[in-house]
């Protein structure tokens, strides 16, 4: 039925993402709220979080922010999860690249290739685009350096149909 009425636009038809506000004792356990919620809403997104708790934490420095929410159990807190679920549902994903001087993250919308994400950067290098070497963040923290994780075998040699995902650490090489 979803793809008969997609020409249509509907509004019931946009992925949502629902904040429900919590109590401070509720917090703790989200799940007795946010469960009915996401059963309502047909399996939206749904993110509790204690809005005055989110308000009084961003009015701290790092350290005291970090200090309160974890002393209080809540990590990092809900308005990170609130920002990486509204950046996926918009189908926005970030790729990064590294060097000796900066490191950068660039925003591509999901499904798009390899010589596409270039181009992010500059239109030469999706058009002159030959591969892109590829390794997942975290891996690559792992290792420490390119050459390392070279090393061991770990970084993978991504054609123009390669697809990026979330979090791929890449280093294009084009010829314009």
């Amino acid at each position: 039925d979803r793809e008969r009425l997609s020409p249509f636009f509907l509004l019931t038809d946009k992925p949502v993402l629902a904040v429900v506000n919590l109590d401070e004792e509720q917090v703790a356990d989200p799940d007795p709220v946010t469960d009915p919620v996401v059963s309502e809403l047909d399996g939206a997104d749904v993110i509790g979080m204690c809005v005055q708790l989110e308000a009084e934490a961003a009015m701290l420095d790092d350290a005291d922010r970090t200090e309160m929410l974890e002393g209080l159990g809540l990590g990092e807190g809900a308005l990170p999860r609130f920002v990486r679920a509204a950046y996926h549902q918009l189908g926005l994903r970030t790729f990064l690249t590294t060097g000796e001087k900066e490191s950068r993250a660039w925003t591509f919308r999901a499904g798009s290739t390899a010589p596409e994400c270039a181009g992010r950067i500059h239109t030469d290098f999706q058009r002159g685009f030959i591969r892109a070497e590829t390794i997942n963040w975290d891996v690559l923290l792992e290792q420490g350096s390119w050459a390392k994780a070279r090393g061991a075998g770990l970084v993978r040699s991504e054609g123009k149909d390669y697809h990026p995902v979330d979090g791929d650490v890449m280093e294009f090489r084009f010829n314009v």
